[in-house]
Order: structure tokens, then sequence, then C-alpha cells
């Protein structure tokens, strides 16, 4: 049976093992680097959680994890597009067993997200997407923006 639930404290190692299984889907990046993502991402996740600012999203079918997603809430300054508030929402770790995909699951996730940000008053949500994925943001009004990245090169 297909249930969803909120993601708690006891998930993080799961969303954690989901989030690196979604970057090593992309595969553009070396396990080594995958390997030391997961290690700080696990604690700092729980943390997120614990403090409120990450809400998350389990779905099990007979108990089984297949996929997850998540919503970060960050301080973020008032802006143009949204002149009064300071945060922002940022939808991360949207992952689904490759046995389960094509079946709406990350399409349930994602509305669960942005049902979560209204109710938290976000108007602005933000994401990363892989070019698989785009098509499922674009069908809930996400668009491209011009947005750049500095990223200073990481050893390992």
């Amino acid at each position: 049976m297909l249930e969803t639930r909120p993601a708690t404290a006891a998930d993080a190692t799961l969303i954690t093992a989901h989030r690196r299984a979604m970057f090593a889907a992309m595969g553009r990046t070396q396990d080594s680097i995958l390997d030391a993502m997961s290690r700080s991402f696990e604690p700092w996740v729980n943390r997120m959680i614990v403090e409120g600012k990450y809400a998350g999203w389990i779905t099990e079918v007979d108990s089984r994890p297949i996929a997850s997603a998540g919503l970060l809430v960050l301080d973020w300054p008032p802006h143009p597009l949204d002149p009064n508030c300071e945060h922002r929402g940022y939808m991360l770790n949207i992952f689904v067993d490759p046995e389960y995909r094509r079946r709406g699951l990350a399409n349930a996730l994602v509305d669960l997200c942005l049902t979560e940000a209204h109710r938290r008053r976000l108007r602005v949500i933000a994401l990363h997407s892989s070019d698989a994925a785009r098509p499922v943001y674009e069908s809930f009004g996400f668009r491209t923006t011009n947005e750049m990245f500095y990223v200073e090169p990481v050893e390992g």
C-alpha cells in the first residue's frame, strides 16, 4: 500500500541516502565527493528538521521508502518578487526510486512542498532541476531564471 508521511529527524539517514542516489543518478559527481557530501549532509538535515526549517515527506510502499522530497525555509531579504517577506523556500532532495518513476510520485511530492510553502506564506520557491525532471516542475509553474553560480573547486 502506498503511503506518504512527514519526515522526522529519525529519517535523516534515509533522506541522505536518497539525496546521494539523486546526485549519483545524474552521473556528474565522483563517488568520493558524494560520500563527503553525505557525511556532512546527514547531521545538517537532522538539525534543520529539528529546527523546523526543513519540512520533508517520505513515500513508502508496504513500509519500504521509495520516494522523498523536502522544502527548506531560507532567510532571505525582501525582494521585488516578494517585497514583504523575509523568507523564501527551496525545494530539494526530490527523489523517486527508479522502479517507481513515471507514476506521479514526484508530482505528489512537489504538490506537498508547495502546499507547505503556501501554509508558511512563502511566495518565492526556488529549486535546481535535472534535465529529466524539468517538465515536472514546469507543469507547476516553475520557470528558468537568470541565476548564476560561482563555486570554488572541490578538492578530493
